[in-house]
């Protein structure tokens, strides 16, 4: 690993120096800053380091979500780096996503010194605890000095906070005062006072801590029950590995496995069996839902997106062992809930052996059958441009391992409803923890900045249009995303709300109509855009994806008809089941 020598030119510099070469050799690689006067020394440090990629971005907003989607595909820390007053503010939305999701962020706010503070300096706001109890940790760091004891402490300070970014995955807050001179101005006689120092052992013991392994003590489960597997959620780091360990689990069990649409799962078939897509459909048949009613429950990661499915588990209430890494309650259901870390290898290794599938498991895989021909045969005959089939096309066109980046509101459902199982290892990633449209451009950037493989992201236009500062960040993208927008003209989900029967004010006020030109607005930032004449057209764009640059493909929709049409949809899949 290439090291920076310290930057001896001031006070500042040498502690920011000190502070960069930390965080480089606990592993972090990439830090993302807006521009500002205070935090100088910190970026010109970040910039100097040859191990760490610094991205400049204007808008601190969209800063955070894509230092959001770069820590999401990497599940390491990235740093964000702003100037003082409400420049940390306008990090507080994706703040509270990396902690309500587990994803990795270190969070340096620039400030004032104290003598400066509480006296209308100029942008000065109090930057103590701002983001309340939405970080791991939080520490305001000494002002810079030159000396070894105060160097060393904050060598260990930052070591600490990277742990408590990773242990468990969240955002940490460092605020970071600073005198003059920001600027790495030379001021004599820093050198000296350092000359005694052996920097080599000084950064020795300065190493990424190994992950621990998990294993806890679990409830038996039994094999001849009637009970379910339910793989919410989850972005793993490595998804051939989840998708293994929950094969391994479920192959013990003989239980089926009812994959959430942001489950790598659902695109890892060969590693799990008797893998269930359609229990939302499934499941609004009143009497196969009864039919269905589990005996245990095993929930792995957190509750799916599915409201049905969410509702049919409430009623069941059967004794459920919720598997999860977080320390906090995760159980939304607040059934009867055991919660354990535990890791899902060391989960496996305590699980019986079943010689064979039992007769839930394949009444389940009768069902999974039926209604996934019907969803199939009716998307494949639907040659209108209708939102689910987007997802349900993107599931099967997209190239092996495409990073999918889904945004909230309608697309993150109609992935759960229609995403069919399959072998391509697409990876699913999503801002699930607090299931907000906010910088959703910017973190599908993210995702795609440095990735090995171009990117997607599945959006509508008003998820995209609330982050329209995201496309700023074009010139800076090492990679390739494509984004699908959806355009129906506002917000598809309120008309599946009981809202909708309320006319006026439903169309003004919760479907919020807009009209803004797509490719002029693409034209703008200098991306590509292209209308979607029709499903071949769709098909074909996304099943070769550009090397690098962004694009938009627009898919025009009616979100009325579309609403209707998936009533339509789910009432005919649920049908065949008698």
């Amino acid at each position: 690993m290439a090291t920076a020598e310290p930057d001896f030119r001031n006070v500042n510099s040498l502690w920011c120096s000190v502070l960069a070469e930390t965080l480089a050799r606990l592993g972090v690689r990439h830090a993302v800053t807006s521009p500002g006067s205070r935090s100088t020394p910190l970026t010109f440090a970040l910039v100097r380091h040859p191990e760490i990629e610094a991205i400049p971005v204007l808008d601190e907003r969209s800063a955070a979500f894509f230092a959001l989607g770069i820590a999401k595909r990497e599940g390491r820390p990235t740093v964000l780096v702003c100037t003082s007053g409400t420049a940390g503010a306008n990090y507080f939305p994706a703040v509270i996503e990396a902690q309500e999701s587990g994803v990795p962020l270190i969070v340096i706010t620039a400030d004032r010194p104290p003598e400066m503070r509480a006296c209308a300096s100029g942008q000065t706001i109090d930057q103590q605890q701002l983001f309340g109890r939405h970080v791991n940790f939080f520490h305001e760091l000494a002002v810079p000095e030159v000396s070894e004891p105060m160097l060393r402490y904050l060598r260990q300070t930052v070591a600490h906070a990277v742990g408590c970014a990773l242990r468990p995955a969240g955002p940490v807050h460092l605020n970071a005062p600073f005198r003059d001179p920001l600027p790495p101005i030379a001021v004599a006689g820093v050198a000296e006072q350092m000359a005694g120092i052996d920097w080599d052992r000084f950064f020795a013991e300065v190493v990424p801590a190994e992950e621990a392994v998990v294993h806890a003590a679990v409830p038996r489960l039994m094999t001849d029950v009637h009970g379910v597997i339910v793989a919410g959620p989850a972005q793993p780091a490595d998804p051939a590995a989840y998708a293994a360990a929950v094969g391994d689990i479920a192959r013990r069990l003989g239980w089926p496995v009812l994959a959430d649409g942001l489950s790598p799962l659902r695109h890892y078939a060969e590693a799990v069996p008797q893998l269930v897509t359609t229990y939302d459909a499934i499941l609004r048949n009143a009497t196969t839902a009864e039919r269905l009613r589990p005996e245990s429950v095993l929930c792995l990661g957190g509750w799916p997106t599915s409201k049905v499915l969410r509702a049919w588990l409430e009623a069941a209430d059967a004794p459920t062992l919720l598997v999860t890494d977080r320390p906090d309650n995760r159980d939304a259901l607040h059934g009867r809930t055991r919660q354990t870390a535990v890791s899902l290898g060391a989960l496996a290794a305590q699980l019986p052996v079943t010689s064979e599938p039992n007769g839930y498991e394949r009444m389940w895989a009768s069902y999974e059958r039926k209604v996934r021909a019907a969803l199939d045969a009716k998307l494949a005959a639907t040659s209108e441009l209708f939102e689910g089939k987007a997802a349900w096309l993107l599931a099967r066109h997209l190239p092996e391992g495409t990073p999918l980046v889904i945004a909230n509101s309608m697309p993150v459902r109609d992935v759960e409803y229609l995403t069919p199982t399959g072998s391509r290892h697409l990876r699913p990633l999503c801002n699930r923890g607090a299931n907000g449209i906010d910088g959703t451009l910017s973190t599908a950037l993210g995702v795609a900045h440095g990735s090995l493989r171009p990117a997607v992201l599945l959006a509508g236009d008003l998820a995209l249009l609330h982050d329209t500062n995201g496309f700023l960040l074009r010139p800076k993208l090492r990679g390739s995303l494509t984004v699908v927008l959806i355009n129906n003209r506002g917000g598809g989900i309120f008309g599946h709300l009981p809202v909708a029967q309320f006319e006026p004010p439903f169309e003004e006020f919760f479907a919020t109509p807009q009209e803004a030109d797509f490719a002029r607005l693409a034209s703008a930032y200098g991306a590509e855009h292209v209308a979607v004449r029709d499903w071949a057209h769709f098909t074909g764009l996304v099943s070769s994806l550009p090397a690098s640059g962004l694009r938009v493909l627009e898919v025009r929709t009616d979100r009325t008809a579309d609403a209707a049409r998936r009533k339509s949809l789910f009432a005919e899949a649920a049908s065949v089941l008698g």
